[in-house]
């Protein structure tokens, strides 16, 4: 499975971003995934998950009410709307697969990663 982000830019707290993460393979339906981030100088923390069937849907508590992931499995693609922007949200974001079940709606067990997209909130 590979993992293409894209949407991180520069913006404005209040504001909005939508990030995308496409995926190559014909697997995609049968893998759950997430995203995370890593701001400056920490460490990488989860931010969201969703089910193979986008039934069910995680969140950090940092991130709830405000972001909302999605996916559309015949654009082999998933997706972070990301409102009311905050400047502790700027950091690099990661899509990642989870190929088996387990935890992963805690942000446990992902096998692939994407490359990251950079999002910075200015104050």
């Amino acid at each position: 499975v590979q993992l293409q982000a894209s949407g991180g830019g520069l913006v404005q707290a209040g504001g909005s971003l939508r990030l995308s993460c496409a995926a190559s393979g014909r697997t995609f339906s049968r893998n759950y995934m997430g995203w995370f981030r890593q701001a400056p100088g920490k460490e990488r923390e989860f931010v969201a998950a969703i089910s193979r069937s986008t039934t069910s849907t995680f969140y950090a508590d940092s991130v709830k009410g405000r972001f909302t992931i999605s996916r559309d499995n015949a654009k082999n693609t998933v997706y972070l709307q990301m409102n009311s922007l905050k400047p502790e949200d700027t950091a690099v974001y990661y899509c990642a697969a989870a190929t088996s079940g387990g935890r992963w709606y805690m942000g446990v067990g992902y096998d692939y990663w994407g490359q990251g997209t950079l999002v910075t909130v200015s104050s």
